[in-house]
């Protein structure tokens, strides 16, 4: 099974930047579609952003679109989320997915599952 594991989150003041990383632990990584959830205390998990195997495509939420980048380096077996102009309600634990579905924009479509990495932005 592909691991998945989030590192970067952190605490930020509204209006900052983090950038957060997802490490796949094996190359299958490469073939799978990727993407990012996040999940806030007693709330259902979101689709945040997703992009293809290539990195040809990408799809976002559009409550982060402009504010929020997806990016992979397959060479790394790495998936980026670059988060600008960060606001109070992204706060949340974020979680690395993957999986054969395009767009990967559903839970019922992810195949892995990383940890989750803590995001808090103050006001």
């Amino acid at each position: 099974q592909v691991q998945l594991v989030e590192s970067g989150g952190g605490v930020v003041q509204a209006g900052g930047s983090l950038r957060l990383s997802c490490a796949a632990s094996e190359r299958t990584f490469r073939g799978y579609h990727m993407g990012w959830f996040r999940q806030a205390p007693g709330k259902e998990r979101e689709f945040v952003a997703a992009i293809s195997a290539s990195g040809g495509s990408t799809y976002y939420a559009d409550s982060v679109k402009g504010r929020l980048t997806i990016s992979r380096d397959n060479a790394r077996n790495t998936v980026y989320l670059q988060m600008n102009s960060l606001k109070p309600e992204d706060t949340a634990v974020y979680y690395c997915a993957g999986g054969s579905v395009w767009p990967i924009s559903r839970k019922q479509f992810v195949s892995y599952w990383g940890q989750g990495t803590q995001v808090t932005v103050s006001s």
